[in-house]
């Protein structure tokens, strides 16, 4: 029996049993009860009617869900009056054919509305249900998926050697067709590393798995899988799938797309999760609601990144329009919801946002329901870490704090020793403090003291140890400071082109979030003033000074400080500069989440922001210098001791206490390393702001508002969250949670044991891995589905468990080489009578050629390599290179995932855009694969390496025959010895063309790409 047929008997009999508990009776049975209505009419009502004519908003005002609705009709007069066929609108609609307007009712069901009608319209349930049957257009609250799952029996088949089998074998019994025999031994393990690890094996792992395999076969192949599953690399490939569907990319698409250079972290999370064998309804509730579970935990903080994984709108979320902004908002709900919604349940929720489902039983409150749960959630960086970790961070900072003022008490030491010398007399200072950052210009704009990177805008630039600012558009900014500020000084030597212009900043520290700073500002706000910049004005008063007049003519010296109580104070040349005030309290700069600028007050940039002038020296401290500190920064400065002038004039014992002290600060800077925050891209929670049922999802149409919950159609979970529309976002997410990672709720486990079996055979028993409604596919095994979701449950929710059941199964050891019988029946092997070959995904292939060339780097976890350089000009724009480097060498799975900037090689062989979820593949086959592995310039060069490799370690300098070389060739490209005809091609093929040619027609073969 073909597949097609069977579907068409399954269809038919789903809908018979249909008819049959809706009651339809094709005989003329009255039709005057209660449960006649709910079996037979109403079915009918809502198969065809209540689509349009429902909900808040039913077309022509006429709702037929209810029976006084009903009667009293619509725009066009009363639709249903019991008894009479004449006056009824309703029927008169439907027998012209004008309604429904798209397909008529069929014969049978139109005269069981009318006999319906003339015997008085007797009404059951009200309202309507629409969603209480599925029928042949839509699905109702009996769906199958929705059902509770139950664990079936296994089924009697003596020759079946798992219960995966004799599932499978069942099916295939029924449709006449026997499996096939077993792989061999090199497919088996060449088959298990791909589907696991997603490398190849190594030759003599190959071979020692043969010899094992020929001894005791099911011990072979236990053994392998345990040590896979235990491999590192587990998690690597499995992560990999898991970021498709979680639509993971590293920069914010849009127009401008900028970098998320802190969203590799979550890639990690995912990767240590599947090591570790996370249950599975643990892995769900942390991404999403991990921060509410425990807000002092990194990891959990972490897993969010999942939610907000997905392209975001920068430029539509500043838009100054609220109106835009609203519908911008309610996009970026509506990818939460879908993303959850197809991700863990295999639900599209989000085809509900403008009105009812059309085909699944969810209902477009349940849309804004399962949106409000979600209410809070916002993109952004975070920094974490540990409660332990921040203790422990401030402790050595206190004790590297100690540690620097010694050194610069001796240095002082040394110094005022020089200085008397140099001038006769002793100036009486005290220790100058050691800056956090320092700022010379003389060869570069790095930070002297930490090494912290700047770059410089054009038509900044550097010359005779100075930067040069141009408000025309010349300024310089710092990579992002790992260090916590709140108190600070700001202190810039600067010389300006002119005293008439206004607003610019020599120094000033930014938030990453684009507003927040404070800077070093000339004249914003008073002409030929110094004044401390801030945000808004927040922190900024007059110092009430006399004008400056000198600053064009000469460099003056400018510090400000913003001290634990609030105190600003800024200084001139060493002295105080007009009158301190009190401000707020100092704004709080969390480590990674700020940078500093020079000659720019804030963003975005523009000539009343940007300083004209020229910076000599730049420093910061991460604390108020007193005013003798700030006058000791400034005389010692002009005096121009150097570094090496001081430590030259030290005593060897003066130099043993300094290196003992540098040490300790080495050893204590590396310790605080370890500890201190980071930041990752996950959720920013917000207050959520209510959430109302919108009609037609239009954010200016609100109806009203509703309070978080699930889908009611979802069965053995309470839909009803107990959570007001008040609730706080922890209160919100964490009942979605409970809700999805319920072990009652059937979607949750049916969902990934599906998305499981669709990695390891390359379709899943339901093909459409996301939709599990009745658009999507029928399961083709549905006992089979429930027995794995049942183990899976059982199991703790352990996918690893589900792994083993999988590919110890003789179904997935099944020889994969066609048959006539197979093709001829189920062409497309839905009944599983062979292991369907898989090409190789183009993150693996990639990995692959760079294992057989001998160049992977296996360098696990941590920040991502670039094949791309990158500019920023409003957008981030990306042009891909062809770097040829080990730290490029990685696996692929490491890549920066950039959505507007596409790797060709990976792009040609099917690697989705992470725009969007992509639970399953595309396999294309194309002429550019082919002219992609004979042409692209990374695989000449892997090719190379690849000959390279192979002479290498067969120590064979291409004689006749090839001998060895080729033996090597074989055995990494495809586990095996070449044949005796392939050598013979091969040695002729080597002798015209080369080495290197030959072991790219290896990497172009099917066998390579292709795994039997």
């Amino acid at each position: 029996m073909s597949l097609w047929l069977f579907g068409l008997l399954m269809s038919l009999a789903t809908t018979t049993l249909l008819a049959i508990e809706s009651g339809i009776d094709q005989g003329g049975a009255e039709l005057g009860g209660v449960d006649q209505f709910d079996r037979t009419i109403a079915p009918l009502l809502a198969k065809h009617c209540l689509g349009c004519h429902s909900g808040d908003q039913p077309q022509g005002e006429l709702d037929l869900s209810s029976r006084a609705r009903a009667i009293r009709g619509g725009e066009s007069g009363a639709a249903l009056v019991p008894g009479d066929l004449k006056h009824s609108l309703l029927w008169d609609k439907i027998e012209s054919g004008e309604m429904p307007p798209e397909k008529d009712i069929p014969e049978p069901e139109r005269d069981l509305l009318r006999r319906w009608i003339e015997s008085g319209a007797a009404w059951g349930s009200d309202p309507i249900d629409p969603f209480r049957y599925s029928s042949d257009a839509r699905a109702g609250n009996d769906w199958w998926s929705l059902q509770p799952i139950k664990r079936p029996p296994i089924p009697n088949q003596p020759t079946a050697a798992t219960a995966i089998d004799a599932f499978v074998q069942q099916r295939l019994q029924n449709a006449g067709l026997p499996p096939s025999p077993s792989a061999t031994p090199r497919e088996i393990i060449r088959r298990i590393s791909f589907d696991l690890l997603g490398l190849p094996p190594e030759p003599s792992a190959v071979t020692e798995f043969q010899i094992q395999y020929e001894r005791d076969r099911e011990s072979a192949i236990t053994d392998l899988v345990e040590r896979m599953l235990a491999s590192k690399h587990y998690g690597e490939r499995w992560a990999r799938h898991w970021l498709d569907v979680a639509r993971f990319g590293e920069s914010q698409g849009y127009e401008r797309d900028h970098l998320r250079n802190d969203s590799w972290h979550y890639r990690d999370w995912v990767i240590d999760a599947f090591n570790r064998d996370m249950p599975y309804d643990q892995f769900v509730r942390l991404q999403l609601a991990g921060d509410v579970i425990d807000d002092q935990a990194p990891q959990t903080i972490t897993a969010t990144g999942f939610l907000v994984a997905g392209p975001w709108d920068a430029v539509g979320q500043s838009l100054a329009s609220p109106v835009m902004k609203a519908v911008v908002r309610q996009d970026e709900m509506e990818d939460y919801v879908g993303t959850i919604g197809q991700a863990f349940l295999g639900l599209t929720i989000n085809c509900a946002r403008c009105h009812d489902h059309k085909f699944d039983p969810i209902t477009q409150e349940e849309y804004y329901r399962v949106a409000a749960a979600l209410a809070g959630v916002h993109h952004g960086s975070r920094q974490v870490s540990s409660a332990e970790n921040r203790r422990r961070v401030k402790e050595l900072a206190d004790q590297i704090r100690e540690q620097q003022d010694a050194v610069a008490a001796l240095d002082a030491t040394v110094r005022d020793q020089l200085i008397a010398r140099r001038s006769d007399s002793e100036i009486d200072l005290p220790p100058r403090i050691a800056p956090i950052a320092r700022w010379e210009f003389r060869d570069d704009l790095n930070d002297t003291i930490g090494g912290v990177p700047a770059t410089a805008h054009a038509p900044a630039r550097i010359a005779d140890g100075r930067l040069i600012l141009d408000s025309g558009g010349g300024i310089a900014r710092t990579e992002s400071l790992d260090i916590d500020l709140r108190e600070k000084t700001l202190e810039a030597w600067v010389k300006l082109d002119n005293l008439q212009q206004t607003g610019g900043a020599a120094m000033s520290i930014h938030g990453d979030d684009g507003r927040t700073f404070d800077a070093i500002v000339y004249a914003e706000r008073e002409s030929q003033q110094w004044m401390a910049g801030s945000d808004l004005f927040k922190r900024t008063q007059s110092f009430s000074a006399p004008a400056e007049t000198q600053a064009d003519q000469q460099f003056v010296h400018v510090a400000i400080t913003w001290a634990a109580d609030g105190s600003i104070t800024g200084y001139r040349n060493g002295e105080p500069y007009g009158v301190a005030y009190q401000a707020e309290s100092p704004l709080h700069f969390e480590a990674g989440t700020w940078y500093v600028m020079f000659g720019l007050r804030c963003q975005p940039a523009g000539p009343e922001r940007q300083l004209s002038g020229l910076l000599e020296t730049a420093q910061l401290y991460d604390r108020a210098l007193s005013p003798d500190q700030v006058k000791a920064s400034y005389v010692q400065e002009q005096l121009s001791l150097t570094h090496d002038q001081i430590i030259a004039a030290m005593t060897s014992a003066q130099l043993a206490q300094r290196e003992s002290l540098l040490a300790s600060i080495e050893h204590l800077q590396s310790e605080r390393q370890r500890h201190r925050p980071y930041t990752v891209y996950a959720v920013k929670p917000k207050p959520p702001e209510p959430t109302h049922l919108l009609a037609r999802g239009n954010p200016g149409q609100p109806i009203r508002a509703v309070a978080p919950g699930g889908i009611a159609a979802v069965t053995g979970v309470k839909a009803d969250f107990a959570v007001g529309q008040d609730a706080n976002d922890a209160d919100r997410r964490g009942a979605l949670a409970d809700w999805i990672a319920n072990d009652q709720n059937p979607l949750l486990s049916r969902v990934i044991v599906n998305r499981i079996w669709h990695h390891h055979f390359g379709s899943g028993l339901v093909n459409t891995p996301n939709d599990f409604g009745f658009s999507g596919g029928h399961p083709s095994h549905p006992e089979l589905l429930d027995y794995l979701a049942a183990e899976l449950v059982d199991n703790g929710f352990r996918l690893k468990h589900i792994h083993r059941l999988i590919v110890t199964s003789e179904t997935y050891l099944q020889s994969s080489r066609p048959r006539e019988d197979g093709l001829a029946i189920d062409g497309d092997n839905r009944l599983l009578w062979r292991k369907s070959p898989q090409r190789l995904d183009a993150e693996t292939l990639r990995d692959t050629i760079l294992a057989v060339s001998g160049e992977l780097n296996r360098q696990f976890g941590g920040p991502p390599y670039r094949d791309f350089t990158t500019f920023v000009s409003n957008s981030q724009f990306y042009e891909m290179v062809d770097i040829d480097s080990p730290d490029v060498y990685r696996r692929t799975l490491y890549r920066t995932w950039i959505r507007s900037g596409r790797n060709h090689m990976l792009d040609v062989f099917d690697c989705p855009d992470p725009s969007t979820t992509a639970p399953k593949r595309s396999v294309t086959t194309t002429p550019l694969q082919a002219l992609t592995l004979m042409n692209n310039s990374f695989v000449l060069r892997m090719a190379d390496r690849f000959a390279s490799r192979v002479q290498w370690e067969s120590d064979d300098q291409i004689t006749e025959p090839p001998g060895a070389v080729l033996e090597r060739i074989y055995r990494l490209a495809y586990g095996r010895s070449p044949a005796d005809d392939e050598r013979a091609t091969a040695t002729e093929f080597i002798e015209s063309h080369g080495l290197s040619a030959y072991c790219r027609v290896i990497l172009n073969s099917n066998e390579f790409i292709y795994v039997d």
